[in-house]
Formats: C-alpha cells, sequence, structure tokens
C-alpha cells in the first residue's frame, strides 16, 4: 500500500485551504452554482427536513447548518474530478453526497449519477426527490458489492470504515473507476485498517468543508490479502 498524506494536517488551516461556507449565498458563490441549481438545492433542503421527520436520514441538528456541513461537503469533491460524468454513490443514505452531485450536474451532457442504497424506505425518500427534480440519477435498491456499475468515479460519505468500502467499491475498480470516499479526521487509523486486507493505493486530501474532515483518493486497488 502507498498512501500520500499532506504534510501538515491540523485543525489549524492556512485560509487559502478552507473554503467558509455558512449559508445559501456563500454557497453559491464559491460553487459557481446557477439560481436553478439553488433552487433544487432548496427544495431537497425541504424534502429532507419534512421527512426527516419520520424518518433517520440526517441528524435533525444537521439540517441547520446544511450549507456547510451537507451542500458543500458533498459538493467540494466535484473539484478533484471535474471531467467526470459518471458517479456511483454508496451507501448513499440521504442521498449524500449523490443528489447534492445530480443537482450540480444536471445540464452537462452525459451527467449521471447512481444512488446506491439498500434499505427500501431510504429509497422511496431517493425516488421522489430524483423525480420531483428532474435529476440524472438512478435509485438502486441494492448492496453495494452486488452491482457492478461502469462509472467514472465512485464515492460514499460516513457509510463504512474503509477496508469494508474497498470490498463494496471493488467491481466499480475492475471496470476503471477511482474513488473518493469523504472520511473524518481518523483516517490514518482507518487507512492502517484497510492495508491488512488490501492492496490499495490512496491519497489523504483535506476537506475544505470541516477542518476535521479528510477526502480519501483510491486510484488503484488490487486483490484483497
Amino acid at each position: 500500500m502507498f498512501v500520500a498524506m499532506p504534510p501538515e494536517m491540523s485543525d489549524e488551516l492556512n485560509p487559502e485551504l478552507m473554503s467558509e461556507v455558512a449559508d445559501a449565498e456563500s454557497f453559491a458563490r464559491i460553487t459557481g452554482a446557477g439560481p436553478t441549481a439553488m433552487a433544487d438545492l432548496e427544495r431537497y433542503r425541504s424534502y429532507l427536513t419534512e421527512w426527516n421527520r419520520n424518518m433517520n436520514l440526517v441528524g435533525p441538528k444537521t439540517l441547520e447548518v446544511f450549507w456547510s456541513r451537507h451542500a458543500w461537503d458533498s459538493a467540494q469533491i466535484l473539484r478533484l474530478a471535474p471531467e467526470a460524468l459518471t458517479w456511483a454513490d454508496l451507501g448513499t443514505g440521504a442521498g449524500l453526497p449523490g443528489i447534492v452531485l445530480a443537482i450540480l450536474g444536471k445540464n452537462r451532457p452525459g451527467y449521471h449519477v447512481h444512488l446506491v442504497e439498500s434499505l427500501t424506505k431510504r429509497c422511496r425518500f431517493l425516488n421522489e426527490v430524483v423525480t420531483a427534480l428532474d435529476l440524472p440519477a438512478t435509485v438502486h435498491n441494492s448492496r453495494a458489492e452486488d452491482l457492478s456499475l461502469a462509472v467514472d468515479i465512485v464515492t460514499a460519505r460516513a457509510c463504512a470504515p474503509l477496508s469494508r468500502l474497498l470490498g463494496y467499491s471493488r467491481p466499480y475498480f475492475q471496470r476503471g473507476a477511482t474513488a473518493l470516499f469523504l472520511k473524518g479526521q481518523d483516517v490514518a487509523s482507518d487507512l492502517t485498517e484497510a492495508s491488512r486486507s488490501w492492496d490499495f493505493d490512496a491519497e489523504v486530501l483535506q476537506s475544505l468543508s470541516d477542518s476535521r474532515g479528510r477526502i480519501v483518493c483510491v486510484k488503484r486497488l488490487g486483490r484483497g490479502r
């Protein structure tokens, strides 16, 4: 396993590495999202709020910081793969980051996001959002490892430890995908544990939405050990 780590990853970040998103206005300014995308994101936030009253989609308090905690945290990975047209979001849950990615790529020719979720009740929510917002997305009520989709990028957020994520992702890697996994501050131990089972090359990048967050970019995944 080869892992490239930034020289310093502390809670005190250079302002140039961290963009501050506090509300819809700052999100639009930083991401360049237009009026249509912003309207779709507002509708998505409304759906999340409504469905979250009866279903555990996201932590209720995180809806108060939707633009930083959910929208910007998801949208930032587009900067790491600006040419990617096809995405698979594994264990998408409430549609994060997949729904946000679908909204922001809605008008790009050939763009599509696969939302992979094993829980049927969450798929009902996802299908309603995809249909209502007319998104370039497909909801798969399936376990991630049971699918073999040809995509440019496979991603996941708060889905599983890296060792399990690599197992889920292996069919996608075999068809040419690269991975961008949104992870927390304990990424070093996560990588160490994954290296006991997998042969892979990874680069750890600083999250732009949270000084404690990391993004693990995996470009090669070999056989499990």
